[in-house]
């Protein structure tokens, strides 16, 4: 079999997760022996189907693109593209509605590659009810409106959110800086002032970071009661290092999926089988329940 040629392409590059799903992205297709391209969108959609369907048409073309959607769809212009040209074709952290029907009639292996995004929220929902047993008042730092994996893990953490604890939803753009500005600007008006928040949960860690950075700079540390401050992805170098630093109460550990996808893509080139349409990938809380209630007892999350 030739070596195979793969175009990646990723929201952006400023964001841990997606550094993160680069770099192994780079690492799998080193041990697999395929020649990988990752580009990033700049979280532009228009610029990330620009960038695709300048590889799908170009010759010599890639033997198949992995994308993971940065704008409100999951780019099925793209994905038709993909198929017509002869080029297997992966989705990321989307479930894309449009996979069965392109698989009828495509040659080369078309699949999406996701996790739970609604049991992410669940399970972030659970870790908020752990912190705040008696209630209060939280800030829900969630991603851009458009993402589905956004609102997805809104609607997951909804359904367990205990009815005792009030919600300030205000949204960033899955980054540190982005939060940094949201959450200062929400902290600079009157009303806000005037609310207690007990806790901040955020869509990501880095976002869960920046919102932290945001509260630090807003007052001096003696003049406020210390808060937790929760996240999502979970990867070793950032959000679980937060976690056990006590810069993050918690995190929910995501896995990145360019790598396996990645690896199902060169399996099924290899062997001619098709991988099912949708792949998850399993979400868990870091630190384990048991442990952030401990922790919570001995006031040391997040302070």
């Amino acid at each position: 079999m030739k070596k195979l040629t793969v175009l990646v392409s990723l929201t952006n590059d400023d964001n841990d997760y997606q550094v993160e799903q680069a770099t192994i992205a780079r690492e799998a297709a080193r041990q697999l022996g395929i020649t990988v391209q990752v580009l990033s969108a700049e979280n532009d959609a228009i610029n990330q189907s620009q960038q695709l369907l300048k590889a799908i048409q170009s010759s010599p073309r890639p033997d198949a693109v992995v994308f993971e959607p940065a704008g409100s769809t999951a780019l099925p212009q793209v994905a038709r593209a993909a198929v017509a040209a002869d080029m297997g074709c992966v989705v990321l952290n989307w479930e894309a509605d449009y996979i069965s029907e392109l698989r009828k009639n495509a040659a080369r292996p078309v699949f999406a590659l996701t996790s739970d995004h609604v049991e992410v929220g669940r399970i972030q929902g659970r870790q908020v009810a752990a912190l705040l047993p008696n209630g209060g008042c939280m800030l829900y730092v969630q991603g851009p409106s458009a993402s589905t994996a956004a609102s997805q893990r809104s609607q997951g953490f909804m359904e367990i959110k205990p009815a005792n604890i009030e919600l300030r939803a205000l949204r960033a753009q899955w980054t540190e800086d982005s939060a940094v500005r949201a959450v200062t600007s929400w902290l600079s008006l009157s009303t806000s002032r005037q609310t207690t928040i007990e806790l901040v949960a955020a869509h990501d860690d880095s976002m869960a970071m920046g919102a932290r950075r945001a509260f630090e700079q807003s007052a001096p540390r003696a003049d406020r009661s210390p808060i937790p401050f929760l996240g999502c992805d979970g990867l070793p170098s950032t959000g679980r290092s937060w976690v056990d630093s006590g810069l993050l109460a918690a995190t929910v550990v995501i896995p990145p999926n360019a790598g396996m996808a990645l690896r199902l893509l060169a399996d099924a080139y290899r062997t001619g089988s098709m991988p099912q349409p949708l792949v998850y990938t399993d979400a868990r809380p870091y630190p384990a329940a048991s442990d952030l209630v401990l922790r919570r007892r001995g006031k040391g999350a997040g302070q």
